[in-house]
């Protein structure tokens, strides 16, 4: 469960957020050059910003319970899952002086049981909910589960049960082993790379005692300080039904809603009104400059406002304004600091919306080796133009077109933290109008580039908050930060493990209903095409949302560098994106803004590819943008040296993030000489990027981008007799080279496995992280596949996995702690991954060593892991297969893998054959810790000692960004 620091709190905030994801590294021509003997038909017009407004609505029904909770219903019967999505208008906002974190620590607590259910998280799972989750923020706190329609009632229940009786359940122990959760979850995130910013964000911007000033994880005092009887009392004044907004959304009518609604919560009790916290936005008196020192290899230079709150007239202006200045991929900062005088390595402007303040950003990511002042001069100089020019017309309608895109695809999952219900609680909860989305986007399309230079001349033309992250040693501690603001520095902590508290009224009786019985999942059915040249096409009808998702695969990936020098595939995908068939990155991306789609290069360990993301009504012209990145690319000298630029910024700062230090130490410790020894991140080393030329990687180009090493997979509103003539156009005339393909020596042998520890010294470390892995005699075409992977969710694989249980749940040493065996073509690992707090190190090694050699020899697979990971997956099926993106992922894996088109639909009954007695074998033979190898990244003075005292053997090595 987790609370997003600066997370956006209303649909278009969010959706201008997944915009500028989505056209971080996409390019769209309205028209491609032809090929010789290409078609001379031309694709219909883009569609225009009215157009896509017409095609974005969320039809709702809403009523309000005599006790207060108001309840949304939204139909969507594309399948048979019913997401319940609950909104408590109670955040870190509302958080008294010495109660900071409360909110957050409730949301935590919320999934620890309640009178009547032992633990939330169990029930859920074995009926097939996904995702099951909560998030805390300023303005609200919310949790989300997608389940099964037969296990509707069974989700009510649990969440009635714990808004109306969740304080039995709430004793010392829990409270203790959560905080400790909680505090780990805080170290983690302060242990990241700039992971102090957002505190001195809000004591730069903020006065001691304004709602938005202190952090949702709030300060480890108060955390500490927290007794039982507080946190009790923290729920009765905020939880009550009249303080929550719930919406239903899917395999539902409002007809049944409110019947099941009345049932499971009509008999709770109002609750205290909540008072209302109102805190506009502060104006400084002057401008201010902090500097703060962090463990970082690149200075990030940021310029902050506060400015009004969500509801206000110019926070929209702001928004699409904000993305204009540094959110699309054209954006005035780009073009001037990144591609035109090449200062930075990456820029960003955007504004994170509340309810009362929202907060304007810009942030510059400085190229290493340039002055400071020379940055800052040409970073303020831009703002300056910027607030003097405006934007364009043709800038204002690029941004429209990119956002309602974004809103479209959104409108394609009836739940989550982002879907549907989200949006409709959203809007309830923050304006009192489930159907806010709606006029948030026309008010989108009405803007003009006056309204939006106006507006932010009113608001960034105030004093700025002048902070930037120097690299250095870490002067500020996150155990220190986040709190109220005016606490001495010597505040001790004063942990309260034993307080007593009142004993509660026993509860009335309840019992959890049961859960109807369904059928086998369905996967949609698979077409088949082949174009002219060979190329292999796949496609999946989906008419949920009109937009389609294509991906150009090829067989290369990170593990294709084993055949030419480390990084190569990687720059080679980053290269076709800044520049094709005489069109340069810019003119790429206002193309590819102009028709809301998106298209993006990149690798993981077996497969090379590029992905479009497009509007059905747009996809001709989406594809032959996509043609011309993929058999046009220009690699030019000058895109060159400064995507090299940009890659020595990232090598050089993957010496200060911890996950990445574990994540290439053990990948090359394991696999030695094997192509998959190569880092996935796809950056090589320092060595072989400075000796990389646009001519390698051209090669490499030609090398391995050709049609009989691709296929293409296709998810979306479209038919194969529509499709195929498209592709044809702008791939069937691709002519295969002459020569045979590459071929990656997957076959090629591991080194012998040992167990021991490598030691990455990172001084000053709050946190250790843990990542621990060994090579499998299994290849992802090989036998054993299904028993395998039950066994690793019964091992570490999800919430409710062994290892979490132990190391998160009942010790409280870690935020999370997962395995994974990744699907790869050639030999799969089985790693585990467990961040945990530094004095700790040693204690959870011991414990995960415990907890493995324990499947099967002394505890194994219970009757009730066998349900949750077999039966309990089977439900989950319709909800995972929800998206396009996830329905696209297993048919590359089908592709890829070389599996019938049935797998999926055939998977269920895979899995009811598969007994305990099978998950116990498959974790006899294949998971056994006896030689895994233990990457530890953290302070080695303090985990050093602990580690020398397992006996194993120890190699400490210091930080080297580019090893």
């Amino acid at each position: 469960m987790a609370f997003p620091p600066a997370a956006r709190k209303r649909a278009v905030a969010a959706l201008l957020a997944s915009a500028l994801t989505l056209s971080a590294c996409a390019h769209v021509p309205p028209q491609a050059p032809q090929a010789a003997g290409e078609s001379a038909v031309q694709p219909p017009a883009p569609a225009t910003p009215q157009q896509l407004v017409s095609k974005v609505a969320i039809p709702y029904e809403k009523f309000v319970l005599a006790n207060g909770l108001t309840t949304i219903v939204h139909t969507d019967r594309k399948a048979p899952i019913v997401a319940v999505t609950i909104y408590y208008k109670v955040g870190s906002k509302h958080e008294p002086k010495g109660r900071t974190g409360f909110a957050h620590l409730y949301e935590h607590l919320f999934f620890g049981g309640s009178a009547h259910v032992p633990n939330f998280d169990i029930p859920l799972e074995a009926a097939g909910s996904t995702p099951t989750n909560g998030s805390t923020a300023f303005d609200r706190t919310n949790y989300v589960e997608t389940v099964p329609t037969g296990a509707l009632d069974l989700a009510l229940f649990m969440e009635s049960d714990r808004m109306g009786y969740l304080l039995p359940a709430v004793t010392q122990d829990k409270l203790n082993k959560q905080r400790g959760v909680v505090q780990n979850e805080k170290r983690q995130h302060d242990n990241q790379p700039y992971g102090l910013f957002d505190y001195a964000l809000a004591e730069g911007l903020l006065p001691v005692g304004h709602p938005y000033r202190h952090s949702p994880i709030g300060s480890m005092a108060d955390l500490d300080a927290a007794s039982l009887a507080d946190v009790r009392a923290w729920f009765t004044d905020h939880y009550g039904p009249n303080n929550a907004v719930l919406v239903l959304s899917g395999d539902i009518d409002a007809a049944t809603a409110r019947a099941k609604v009345e049932q499971w919560f009509g008999g709770i009790p109002r609750g205290p009104d909540v008072a209302p916290v109102t805190a506009g936005p502060v104006t400084l008196p002057a401008p201010v400059h902090r500097d703060l020192a962090d463990r970082v290899e690149v200075l990030r230079l940021t310029r902050n406002w506060t400015v009004p709150g969500m509801n206000e007239a110019d926070t929209t202006a702001l928004q699409v304004g904000a993305f204009i200045l540094g959110g699309l991929a054209s954006s005035r900062l780009d073009n001037e600091l990144v591609r035109g005088k090449q200062l930075a390595v990456a820029v960003t402007a955007s504004v994170d919306a509340q309810v009362s303040t929202s907060f304007l950003q810009v942030t510059m990511d400085v190229k290493p080796g340039v002055a400071r002042a020379d940055a800052e001069a040409a970073l303020d100089a831009e703002i300056a133009r910027f607030l003097r020019d405006g934007p364009s017309e043709d800038e204002v309608r690029r941004a429209v077109v990119t956002t309602l895109s974004a809103q479209i695809g959104a409108l394609e999952q009836v739940g989550g933290f982002s879907g549907k219900g989200a949006t409709l609680a959203e809007g309830e909860a923050y304006a009192g109008d489930p159907g806010r989305f709606a006029k948030d986007l026309a008010d989108i399309a009405a803007l003009t580039p006056e309204t939006i230079r106006a507006a932010m001349n009113r608001w960034m033309g105030r004093p700025a908050l002048a902070l930037a992250v120097v690299p250095g040693a870490r002067t500020d501690s996150g155990d220190a930060m986040g709190g109220w603001g005016d606490e001495p520095a010597s505040l001790a902590h004063k942990p309260q493990r034993t307080t007593k508290a009142a004993p509660l009224p026993p509860p009335p009786p309840r019992s959890a209903p049961p859960v109807a019985p369904i059928g086998d999942p369905v996967f949609p059915a698979i077409e088949h095409a082949t174009l002219s040249n060979g190329i292999t096409v796949a496609l999946a009808r989906r008419t949920a949302v009109p937009k389609v998702l294509l991906s150009l695969d090829f067989d290369a990936g990170t593990a294709a560098d084993a055949l030419d020098t480390p990084g190569t595939q990687g720059f080679m995908l980053a290269m076709l994106e800044q520049g094709a068939a005489g069109r340069d990155a810019t003119q790429l991306a206002e193309d590819q803004e102009r028709l809301g789609a998106s298209i993006d290069a990149g690798a993981d360990t077996d497969t090379s590819s590029v992905r479009l993301s497009a509007l059905t009504d747009n996809l001709g012209p989406s594809l032959d943008l996509m043609a011309d990145i993929v058999r046009r690319p220009s690699f030019a000298g000058p895109d060159f040296a400064r995507i090299a630029d940009q890659r020595r910024a990232a090598l050089a700062q993957l010496g200060s993030d911890p996950d990445a230090l574990a994540a290439r130490t053990l990948g090359a410790a394991i696999y030695g000489t094997h192509p998959y020894a190569q880092a996935e991140d796809g950056l090589g080393d320092a060595a072989a990027l400075a000796a990389m030329t646009p001519e390698t990687l051209r090669a490499a180009w030609t090398r391995w981008l050709r049609p009989d090493l691709a296929r293409i997979t296709v998810v979306g509103d479209i038919g194969m007799d529509q499709l195929k003539p498209l592709l044809e156009r702008a791939f069937g005339n691709w002519a295969v080279p002459a020569g045979a393909a590459p071929a990656k020596p997957l076959d090629a042998a591991p080194p012998a496995a040992t167990r021991r520890v490598i030691l990455i010294d990172r001084p000053g470390s709050p946190q250790s992280v843990i990542l621990a892995g060994r090579v499998l005699p299994v290849a992802g075409r090989g036998p054993a596949q299904v028993p395998l992977a039950l066994a690793n969710d019964v091992l570490a694989g999800g919430f409710l996995s062994r290892l979490n249980l132990d190391l998160r749940e009942q010790k409280g040493w870690s935020y999370g702690v997962y395995s994974s065996i990744p699907l790869t073509t050639g030999p799969r690992a089985f790693l585990v991954s467990a961040p945990v707090q530094a004095d700790r190190t040693a204690d959870a090694i011991r414990a995960i060593v415990t907890d493995i050699d324990a499947l099967p020899a002394r505890q194994p697979v219970s009757a009730e892991e066998h349900q949750r990971v077999t039966e309990g997956a089977i439900r989950a099926m319709p909800g995972q297969f929800e998206t396009n993106a996830a329905v696209l992922t297993a048919m590359q894996a089908i592709g890829r893998l070389g599996r019938p088109d049935d797998y999926y639909a055939r998977l269920a009954q895979a899995y009811r054959a598969t007994g305990s007695t099978d998950i116990d074998a498959a974790a006899r033979t294949f998971i056994t810790s006896k030689d895994m190898t233990f990457v530890v990244v953290g302070d080695a003075g303090l985990v050093g000692p602990q580690l020398k005292k397992l006996g194993w053997p120890i190699t400490i090595q210091t930080v080297k960004a580019a090893q």
